[in-house]
C-alpha cells in the first residue's frame, strides 16, 4: 500500500513530522515503513528553507526503494534552467529572466555546485507520472492525449535529455503544450476584462480549470481550479467545453499536487481524484493520502501537518 505525499518545497521539517505521524522511522539515514512506501508527487525544490535536506530524506527512500517519486514543474524548471540552449549560444533552456532567477534562487543559494549536480541528475531518472495497479500519480493533471505526445518523445532509456527539453521548453511547439498540461494543468482563457490573480501574486486573464470534471453546465468561478475567488458567472464557452477531457468516473484514483490549495483541512475532488498541494511554503500544511486499496476515496484517508 502507498503513502502519496504532495509538494514539499523545501520544508524538511514538515516533511518529517509527517512522514513519523504515517509511521515511517529513521533505519540507517533512511526513513521507511514496515509494509508501506510514500509516492511523492513532484516539486521537492524552491522556496523552502531546507531544500538539501528536503532531497537528501525524498531521494535516499527513492534510491533505498522506500519511496516512488516522480517529476514536478519545479524540476523540469530546474532542470531547463541549467542546460545551454544549443541553438542560442550563451543563453539557457528556461530564459533566466527576473521572475525565473527570483524562482529558482533558494535552490541555488542551498546548494553548492556539486549537490547540484548530482540533483540535476537524480532529476532527469524521474518519470513525469506512475499508472501502478489500482491508482495512478501525476504532478498536475491526467491527460491520455498529452501522455501519448511525451511518451513518443522522451529518451528510449525514459530519461530527459537536451534532446527533450528543448522543444518542451519552446512556446508554440506540440510537445510543450503537453508538458504544461501534465505538469501544470489546464488553462481556460476569461472572457475580456476578467482577471484573476494567481497563487504567485501575478494577474491572469486565465484560469486553471477543474480538468477532471464535466465543464457543461458550469460557470467559470465553479471551473476554475484554484484557492481564489474567481468572481465570474459566464458560462463556459464553448472553446473550453470542446477541448476538455473529463476523467472517467471508472478510472483508478488519481492523485496531484501542484495547486496550492487553500483549505483548514483536504477534501477529496471526486471520489477517484485528490488534490494533496495545501501550499505548506505560504502558512498552509504538507499532506498526504493513505491509500489502502479503495477505488472510491474518501476523506479519512488525508494524514497532515498541523
Amino acid at each position: 500500500m502507498y503513502d502519496l505525499i504532495g509538494d514539499i518545497h523545501g520544508h524538511a521539517d514538515e516533511l518529517v513530522q509527517l512522514l513519523e505521524r504515517l509511521d515511517y522511522r529513521k533505519i540507517r539515514g533512511i526513513y521507511r515503513h514496515p509494509d508501506r512506501k510514500a509516492i511523492f508527487l513532484g516539486d521537492y525544490i524552491d522556496r523552502g528553507p531546507k531544500i538539501l535536506q528536503t532531497l537528501k530524506i525524498v531521494r535516499g527512500m527513492f534510491e533505498e526503494n522506500a519511496a516512488l517519486a516522480i517529476m514536478g514543474n519545479h524540476e523540469l524548471n530546474a532542470l531547463a534552467f541549467h542546460t545551454e540552449d544549443p541553438s542560442r549560444h550563451g543563453t539557457f533552456l528556461r530564459k533566466r529572466n527576473t521572475a525565473n532567477i527570483r524562482q529558482h534562487a533558494q535552490t541555488i543559494l542551498q546548494l553548492n555546485d556539486k549537490d547540484m549536480e548530482s540533483t540535476l541528475n537524480w532529476f532527469r531518472v524521474l518519470p513525469l507520472w506512475l499508472d501502478l495497479e489500482g491508482l495512478r500519480a501525476v504532478h498536475a493533471c491526467w491527460d491520455e492525449s498529452a501522455m501519448a505526445m511525451i511518451s513518443n518523445a522522451i529518451d528510449e532509456h525514459r530519461v530527459i535529455t537536451p534532446g527533450f527539453l528543448q522543444p518542451a521548453y519552446q512556446n508554440g511547439n506540440a510537445l510543450f503544450a503537453s508538458v504544461e498540461v501534465v505538469l501544470k494543468g489546464k488553462d481556460a482563457k476569461l472572457p475580456h476584462n476578467v482577471f484573476v490573480t494567481d497563487k504567485d501574486g501575478h494577474s491572469r486573464n486565465k484560469v486553471r480549470t477543474r480538468w477532471y470534471l464535466s465543464p457543461h453546465g458550469q460557470t467559470y468561478r465553479t471551473y476554475a481550479f484554484q484557492s481564489n475567488a474567481l468572481n465570474c458567472d459566464l458560462e463556459i464557452d464553448d472553446a473550453v467545453a470542446s477541448k476538455a477531457v473529463p476523467y472517467p468516473l471508472a478510472a483508478k484514483p488519481v492523485f496531484v499536487g501542484h495547486y496550492g490549495l487553500s483549505a483548514v483541512s483536504p477534501d477529496i475532488l471526486t471520489d477517484n481524484v485528490a488534490c494533496l498541494d495545501f501550499n505548506v511554503t505560504k502558512g498552509g500544511f504538507l499532506c498526504a493520502y493513505r491509500w489502502n486499496g479503495e477505488q472510491k476515496l474518501n476523506n479519512d484517508g488525508f494524514v497532515w501537518t498541523v
